[in-house]
C-alpha cells in the first residue's frame, strides 16, 4: 500500500509538456507528401465551389442527353456527375435522340451512392400548368401522348398532365373504334381548362377543321350548280344523307334520292358508299350545298303514256295510306291521289283503310292529270254506276223500301237504301203519336226500318224520307173520338210544375193535363201511374195536341146537381101558382067553410116555400 502511494505521488511531480492547438498543422494530417501547392488548391476549390452553387436541389435546369441505354437516358447537367433518367418518362419523346436538350428536376445533388438524382417527368409537371394556360392563350398547338382509352373518348399526356380527348373531339368524321389510337403520339389543340378540377380538355379535330376549312373555300370557289361530283356516305337520317365531297360535305334529301316514294334513306344508299350526285343549290355564306341524287336519271313523268287521259283507266299499286286517300304508283315516279270521297258512292265519312291497304293492285280512273305539275288524281268509285243516275226510276216519290240506320242527329235519323243513297227520316215524321225527344229514343244504329220517299232532290242528292207515313194518320179518328167536352179514363205519367202526361191506352195517343187541372175532389193532386176520368178541354189535329182536366170532371158534376135541384124548385113553384089561382078564381063560389080550409092550406103552402128560400 505504501509503495503503492510513493509511486503515485513520483508521477504527480512529473509535468509533461502540451502541445498549442494553433501550431498543429491539420492539412498535413494523415498525408505523406503534398500534391497541390497551395496557390494552386485554391484556384482548384474556387472553381469546384462554383460548380457546386450553380446546382441547387430542388430546382429545374437544363440538361442535354449525352447517351442512351436500354432503360436510361443520361443527362448532364454541367455538374461533376451525371444523372440517369428511366426512358418511361420520355413516352411523349419517342424520338429522343443524344444531343437533345431537355428540362430536369433536381431531386438531389447527390446521394448515399454519390449520384445525382434528376427527373425530367417532374420537371415537366412543374411547368405543365404553366404551360398548358400559356398554350391555350396563344392557341398553340401541342404534341400529346396519347395513353389510354376511356369512358367517351382519350386519355392523352400533355406536358406530364393527364388530358382528356372527347370521341367527338377525335376526327371529324365519326370514329367507331378508339383503340386504334392508343400508344399514338398525336397534335392537339387545348380548347378548355377547369381550374378548380384541373381538369384539361384537347382536340385533333379543331386542327382537321382549320385544315378543311381552307379545302371548303377552295371548293366553294369553284362550285357550280348542276355540277356532278362523287360523293363519299358520310351519315344517314331520318330525312336525307350527308355526303363527303373531298373536304366539303353535302345534304342529299330523302325527297332528292329517288323519283319513286321511300320512307328511309337507308333503302337506296348505305354509309361509304361512293355515288355520284348532282349540286342542286349552295350558300356560300352558310357553306350549305343541297344535292340530288335522282335528277341524274330522267323524270318519269316525261315516260308516263302521252296518250292517257282524263276518263281512262290505269293500274297501279298502293303505296301509301293517309287520313285523306291513297297513293297510288302508276310507273315507278309517277303516283296518282285517290281521295277518301273518291272511293265509295257512300256519303258516310269513312277510312282510306277500310278499302284499300299498301301493296294493293287496283284499277282506277284518271279523274284529272296535270304533266306540268306531276299531279294525277284518280278514282275507284267511277268504276261502278253511280245509283243517284237512276234515283227517280228506282225511288219515286210514295215508294215504300227497307233502310238500315247509319247515323243520329238531334233533328232526326239518316239511313241508307243502298250503297252510296242515303236519306233523311226527320224526327217529327218518325211516329204519328209518341212525343220523340231524340231519334235514339225510337230507334238505334244498325237497325233496319221501313220507310216512305216523301221528296227527292236530285241536284243536291237528297232525299226526305217518313216512317209514320206508313200507317194512317189516326189524329182523323181521333177529332171525332176526343171531342171538346168528352170524357175519357186515363193512366196520370210524369208529374212537373207545368202538368202531367195523360196516356189514353185504348188509343194509344197522349194528352197534356194542366198542374192546376190534376185537382182531385178531396183537394189533393192527383199523382203518377193514377187512373182517373179526364174532360178534354182543348183538341188541335194540326199541332198533334189534346189538352185534358180532371178537375172539370167534377166541377160539372157538381153544377148538374145544382141544375137539378133548381128545376125542381122551379116546378114546385108553378104547382104552388096555379093552386093560388085556383083559389081566387072559385072564392065567390065557396062557402065560409070551405073559406077557413083554403086559408089554412095558403099558410101551410108560404110557410114551405119560406123554408125553401
Amino acid at each position: 500500500m505504501a509503495t503503492t502511494t510513493n509511486i503515485m505521488e513520483k508521477n504527480s511531480a512529473v509535468k509533461f509538456a502540451t502541445p498549442d492547438p494553433n501550431d498543429f498543422d491539420w492539412d498535413n494530417t494523415g498525408k505523406a507528401f503534398e500534391t497541390y501547392k497551395a496557390e494552386d488548391r485554391e484556384k482548384l476549390e474556387s472553381l469546384y465551389d462554383q460548380k457546386l452553387n450553380q446546382v441547387l436541389e430542388r430546382e429545374i435546369v437544363m440538361g442535354s442527353i449525352i447517351g442512351l441505354t436500354s432503360k436510361e437516358a443520361v443527362v448532364n447537367i454541367g455538374y461533376k456527375s451525371d444523372g440517369l433518367i428511366p426512358l418511361t418518362e420520355f413516352r411523349h419523346m419517342p424520338d429522343l435522340k443524344a444531343g437533345d436538350q431537355i428540362e430536369v428536376y433536381v431531386e438531389t445533388a447527390e446521394d448515399k451512392n454519390g449520384q445525382l438524382i434528376l427527373s425530367h417527368k417532374k420537371a415537366r409537371a412543374m411547368k405543365s400548368w404553366e404551360r398548358v394556360n400559356e398554350s391555350l392563350e396563344k392557341d398553340e398547338v401541342i404534341t400529346g401522348y396519347v395513353k389510354c382509352r376511356t369512358k367517351g373518348g382519350l386519355i392523352v399526356d400533355v406536358f406530364g398532365i393527364e388530358a382528356f380527348l372527347p370521341g367527338s373531339q377525335i376526327d371529324v368524321k365519326p370514329i367507331r373504334d378508339y383503340d386504334v389510337y392508343v400508344g399514338k403520339t398525336m397534335e392537339f389543340k387545348i380548347v378548355k381548362i377547369n381550374q378548380e378540377f384541373k381538369n384539361v380538355v384537347v382536340s385533333h379535330k379543331v386542327l382537321i377543321e382549320n385544315e378543311l376549312e381552307k379545302q371548303k373555300l377552295e371548293i366553294m370557289s369553284k362550285l357550280e350548280k348542276g355540277q356532278v361530283l362523287e360523293g363519299t356516305v358520310k351519315n344517314i337520317t331520318s330525312y336525307g344523307v350527308f355526303m363527303d365531297l373531298g373536304g366539303v360535305d353535302g345534304l342529299l334529301h330523302i325527297t332528292d334520292i329517288s323519283w319513286g316514294r321511300i320512307s328511309h334513306p337507308e333503302e337506296v344508299l348505305k354509309l361509304d358508299e361512293k355515288v355520284n350526285v348532282v349540286i342542286l343549290d349552295f350558300d356560300d355564306e352558310k357553306k350549305r350545298i343541297a344535292l340530288g341524287l335522282k335528277q341524274l336519271t330522267a323524270q318519269p313523268w316525261e315516260s308516263l303514256d302521252q296518250n292517257l287521259k282524263q276518263g281512262d283507266r290505269v293500274k297501279g299499286k298502293v303505296v301509301v295510306l293517309t287520313d285523306y286517300g291513297a297513293f297510288v304508283e302508276i310507273i315507278p315516279g309517277v303516283e296518282g291521289l285517290i281521295h277518301v270521297s273518291e272511293m265509295s258512292w257512300s256519303q258516310h265519312l269513312r277510312s282510306p283503310q277500310d278499302f284499300l291497304k299498301v301493296g294493293d293492285e287496283v284499277e282506277t280512273v284518271i279523274l284529272s292529270i296535270d304533266r306540268d305539275e306531276h299531279k294525277m288524281s284518280l278514282g275507284l268509285k267511277q268504276l261502278s254506276d253511280d245509283p243517284w243516275g237512276a234515283i227517280l226510276a228506282k225511288y219515286p216519290v210514295g215508294s215504300k223500301h227497307k233502310a238500315k240506320v247509319r247515323n243520329f242527329t238531334n233533328f232526326g235519323v239518316f239511313v241508307e237504301l243502298e250503297e252510296g243513297v242515303d236519306g233523311l227520316i226527320h224526327i217529327s215524321d218518325l211516329s204519328w203519336n209518341k212525343k220523340i225527344k231524340h231519334p235514339a229514343e225510337f230507334t238505334k244504329i244498325g237497325e233496319e226500318l221501313d220507310v216512305v220517299v216523301l221528296e227527292v232532290d236530285v241536284e243536291n242528292r237528297r232525299l226526305s224520307l217518313g216512317h209514320k207515313q206508313l200507317e194512317d194518320n189516326p189524329w182523323d179518328a181521333y177529332e171525332s173520338v176526343f171531342t171538346v167536352g168528352s170524357a175519357h179514363e186515363g193512366v196520370i205519367g210524369k208529374v212537373t210544375d207545368k202538368g202531367a202526361s195523360v196516356m189514353f191506352a185504348a188509343y194509344g195517343v197522349e194528352a197534356f193535363a194542366p198542374y192546376r187541372q190534376l185537382s182531385k175532389e178531396d183537394g189533393t193532386v192527383a199523382k203518377e201511374n193514377e187512373t182517373l176520368e179526364f174532360r178534354v178541354i182543348e183538341f188541335s189535329k194540326e199541332n198533334r195536341r189534346i189538352v185534358v182536366s180532371h178537375s172539370r170532371v167534377f166541377d160539372e158534376k157538381a153544377h148538374e146537381a145544382k141544375k137539378a135541384e133548381a128545376s125542381e124548385k122551379d116546378a114546385a113553384q108553378q104547382t104552388t101558382a096555379k093552386a093560388v089561382k085556383k083559389i081566387k078564381d072559385t072564392q065567390e063560389k065557396s062557402t065560409l067553410g070551405d073559406i077557413s080550409a083554403l086559408a089554412a092550406l095558403k099558410s101551410s103552402m108560404e110557410e114551405n116555400e119560406k123554408k125553401d128560400k
